[in-house]
């Protein structure tokens, strides 16, 4: 259990330097709140359900879309940078916009049997304005893709090394 801790730590602050390390160098958020639960998914279990590589993308796909769809129709220009009022227009508009975003992110995923919970994450993310352009928004499902992509290449290395096709979790 201990080299469990230890394992899943240390493997989740591997993924998230690689992110770092391109926003750094690009200047573009690549890093940003919701791919922190995808990394502690993707090292803790890194293999089955809640991992599947594809899904992961598409649920963060679909939280950009939906994200970006419900920000633009309802809350465009306004943003979850500061305390908005109370019962300021503002403040009722970012309310509708994450309801919306979170609605049609939890259906989409559903829909496409593509379900990761920190996708819900990242529709908030979108749809309260704090990364609410299309730039910002493919910039975060590309992040998400080098995620997984990163991901699997260790898996498939670590398999390689202890001469395994091993499907079950890795217990680093």
């Amino acid at each position: 259990m201990r080299r469990h801790r230890i394992g899943t730590s240390l493997y989740a602050g591997v993924l998230f330097v690689v992110l770092g390390t391109l926003a750094w160098a690009s200047g573009q958020p690549f890093i940003f709140p919701s791919l922190g639960p995808s990394a502690f998914i993707l090292s803790f279990q890194r293999n089955g359900d809640r991992t599947d590589l594809i899904s992961v993308v598409v649920s963060h796909l679909i939280g950009g879309i939906a994200g970006l769809v419900a920000y633009s129709l309802l809350a465009g220009g306004v943003s979850l940078v500061a305390d908005p009022a109370a019962f300021s227009t503002d403040g009722l508009r970012l309310v509708a916009s994450a309801t919306l975003s979170i609605i049609a992110t939890s259906w989409g995923m559903i829909a496409t049997d593509t379900v990761h919970a920190p996708a819900c994450a990242t529709t908030l993310i979108v749809s309260l304005g704090l990364l609410s352009t299309p730039l910002q928004v493919a910039v975060i499902v590309v992040g998400v893709g080098v995620l997984v992509a990163f991901h699997a290449l260790v898996l498939s290395a670590y398999h390689r090394a202890i001469g395994s096709s091993r499907a079950g979790p890795v217990d680093v």
